[in-house]
């Protein structure tokens, strides 16, 4: 597939996402998140300040999440480059995530408790693109171990992902096969 929309001109910005999972100690994993806003141009703004071309923002988020419920346990936020001092009040601003489950509503409690006056938008941005990459995190960890098919983890597991896309839907064919799965294993 071709594209319609190609680049006329210069780089401006470069946004870049990346979170990586690893396995802490059998029943936990890290889950790290960096950020980085790369500008092409020297930046003029609003209020009148001028800021040089280079990083604009890098910052780093690293969750202790349990792998039995995908609680967080903990959390460590980095600062490494933000464009006003002021900016590094913020560092303590997802304190209140700690003890809250990477489950259906995660992103709404973030942004009622860091978002906006709070707390920056950037490592609000951050921590909610980890949440999904968690879950993937998470699916590696166990899949590191030998399959034994559990209904009620099964069936808390399902109830996470329905309707998150287009293949989980409620009435889509893998939710059928998998609810018939829990049943069948908890007729046996």
């Amino acid at each position: 597939m071709q594209s319609i929309w190609k680049s006329k001109g210069e780089k401006l910005h470069t946004r870049n996402i990346e979170v990586t999972t690893y396995d802490y100690d059998g029943q936990r994993v890290i889950v790290e998140g960096f950020l980085k806003d790369d500008r092409f141009q020297e930046s003029r703004v609003i209020t009148g300040e001028t800021f040089p071309s280079g990083v604009i923002h890098h910052m780093g988020i690293r969750l202790l999440v349990n792998c039995s419920n995908l609680l967080i346990e903990d959390i460590d936020v980095e600062l490494i480059s933000v464009p006003r001092e002021f900016c590094r009040e913020t560092i303590g601003c997802l304190a209140p995530i700690k003890g809250l489950t990477i489950t259906k509503g995660f992103t709404a409690k973030v942004k009622n408790l860091a978002g906006g006056k709070k707390g920056c938008t950037h490592l609000v941005e951050l921590l909610l693109a980890m949440a999904p990459a968690a879950i993937q995190g998470y699916a590696a960890y166990q899949s590191k171990k030998p399959a034994v098919f559990d209904p009620d983890r099964a069936k808390m597991i399902l109830e996470f992902l329905i309707n998150t896309c287009h293949t989980w839907h409620k009435d889509g064919p893998l939710v059928e096969r998998f609810k018939k799965m829990i049943d069948m294993k908890r007729d046996n």
